[in-house]
Formats: structure tokens, C-alpha cells, sequence
């Protein structure tokens, strides 16, 4: 039964990291990857309360396969942040890079702790 409340979360999580990946790319000139970053952003706060009320209300396995893995799987993505650091590192202004690793990683870790702690 997990694997399908996965499969399930997959399936709404990936279609959103895609359309509101796209939708914040075609908004913004720069060449940097301000989609990714904000999706990510959004996938730590969710996962942070997620795993929070878990911990707090004992939510279920299935809450947790259908919302944590499955939902928040779908919706963050470290191949794509990945890749697109080796590509910034590759243009003309590596600190652009840089900043992405730096401000991925901060801001990641920060909404996590910010979502778990809001709930526990």
C-alpha cells in the first residue's frame, strides 16, 4: 500500500516542481536557476512540517509515504540542482555557482528546522 500513497504523492509533487519551475524561469532574465531554488525551498518547509508533526502527532506511515515521499520527493530535485550548478560553474561568472550552492544549502536547512520546530 505505500508504494502506491508513493507513486500517488509522485504523481502530484512532479507535474507541480515542473509547472511552478517553468512558470518562475519565464518570469525572471537572469540566467540563473531561481525555479529550482524556490521548488526546493518550498519541498524543505513542507518536508520540515511534515517530519514535525510527525514527531509531534504521530502521524501515520501512510501520511508520511503519501506526503513525504512521495509528494515532497516529487517535488524537490537534487539531480537538476546539481546539474545546474556544473553549469553556472561552467559560464562566464562562476560566483553565480556559489551563491546558488551557498543559498540552496542556508535556505534549505533553514526552512526545514523552521517547518519541523513550527510543529513540535
Amino acid at each position: 500500500m505505500s508504494f502506491v500513497l508513493v507513486f500517488l504523492g509522485g504523481a502530484v509533487g512532479a507535474p507541480t516542481r515542473y509547472l511552478l519551475d517553468r512558470w518562475i524561469q519565464q518570469r525572471h532574465p537572469l540566467r540563473f536557476p531561481l525555479g529550482t531554488l524556490v521548488v526546493n525551498a518550498i519541498g524543505c518547509l513542507a518536508l520540515g512540517l511534515i517530519a514535525g508533526a510527525v514527531a509531534r502527532h504521530g502521524w501515520s506511515g501512510s501520511a508520511q509515504a503519501l506526503l513525504g515521499t512521495g509528494a515532497c520527493g516529487g517535488l524537490t530535485t537534487f539531480s537538476t540542482f546539481s546539474v545546474e550548478a556544473v553549469e553556472l560553474s561552467q559560464g562566464r561568472l562562476p560566483f553565480r555557482a556559489a551563491l546558488y550552492l551557498a543559498a540552496s544549502v542556508v535556505i534549505g536547512l533553514a526552512l526545514a528546522a523552521l517547518g519541523y520546530r513550527v510543529l513540535t
